[in-house]
């Protein structure tokens, strides 16, 4: 069993900042660092990190292969990743002390994966691959609807969100992995009792995750909803955090972990992750996820 993920690849410009640079005001950084990111190459490596063979497919410039050699070091099958003469997209993070973090997204070369690409990445597939997909690249209704033609299970994450999403193809999801923000945008109501609602209603086809951020996360399941605690640590950089608990999460619920595991076990790579700088960087691997999981076992 592997995993297919469509995902963007970036460059990371990471400012440490006192707080989030307001209007019309200049804001010196007290460290910078230049770093491989973007959700797609994160999950990739966090699924890669989590034991799973994954497939990442995506683009970038021709003189950033290093990126590519970086995911290749952590496992990460980049036979799908190709180079274009496209800029690399990349990201401006800011890090605020809370370790909280604001985002400026170019898409770039994540912008050029087409029908093609797409087609050629599956060819090879096996019945009980997954293919995953966010919302940094292209041609995102061209991925869950080959993918559903061809009987693999889909997990979409959209993020970021933007009103495309309620255009896609949603009968070819299978996971629909979104935080309460995002979760509350597709449902166009607030309140977490009324969001469950929306998605029982209107998502009954698919399984929902939805993160809470220090509540934890909720899973919709169709016969019962399933609540699992976030782990209580020191935030540090919170970049990443989303990415790292998907790929956890997908790593252990596609090789038939039941789904309160999976979530636990996610929930705890999450908890790592953030109390360290930085995106891929900040991943931990499978080792320190059953430490930290056997020492905060009740």
């Amino acid at each position: 069993m592997a995993v297919i993920n469509f995902g963007s690849i970036n460059i990371d410009h990471v400012y440490q900042v006192d707080h989030f640079v307001q209007p019309g005001e200049t804001l010196s950084s007290s460290h910078y660092q230049q770093l491989l990111g973007g959700k797609g190459a994160n999950q990739s490596i966090a699924l890669a990190k989590a034991g799973t063979e994954v497939k990442h497919v995506g683009k970038i410039h021709q003189h950033d292969s290093h990126f590519k050699q970086a995911m290749i070091k952590h496992e990460v099958d980049c036979k799908y990743v190709e180079c274009t003469e496209t800029p690399t997209g990349h990201a401006i993070i800011q890090v605020a002390k809370s370790g909280e973090n604001a985002i400026v997204l170019f898409g770039g070369a994540n912008q050029e994966i087409g029908p093609k690409d797409i087609l050629r990445a599956l060819d090879d597939a096996k019945p009980t691959d997954w293919v995953l997909t966010q919302n940094e690249t292209s041609a995102i209704d061209v991925v869950l609807q080959e993918a559903r033609n061809m009987g693999l299970k889909v997990a979409f994450n959209p993020a970021p969100m933007t009103d495309s999403v309620k255009q896609l193809p949603h009968d070819c999801i299978d996971l629909l992995i979104v935080n309460e923000v995002e979760a509350s945008e597709i449902a166009g109501v607030t309140e977490i009792d009324k969001i469950e609602q929306y998605f029982r209603q209107d998502w009954a086809h698919a399984e929902v995750l939805i993160t809470l951020g220090k509540d934890g996360v909720r899973m919709l399941q169709k016969d019962q909803t399933i609540d699992v605690p976030a782990f209580v640590v020191d935030a540090v950089d919170t970049t990443a955090a989303g990415d790292t608990f998907i790929g956890y999460f997908l790593s252990a619920y596609s090789n038939r972990k039941p789904a309160k595991e999976a979530l636990t076990r996610a929930c705890a790579a999450s908890a790592i992750a953030v109390t360290r700088p930085g995106a891929a960087q900040s991943i931990p691997n499978s080792e320190e996820v059953d430490l930290f999981v056997s020492q905060h076992q009740a």
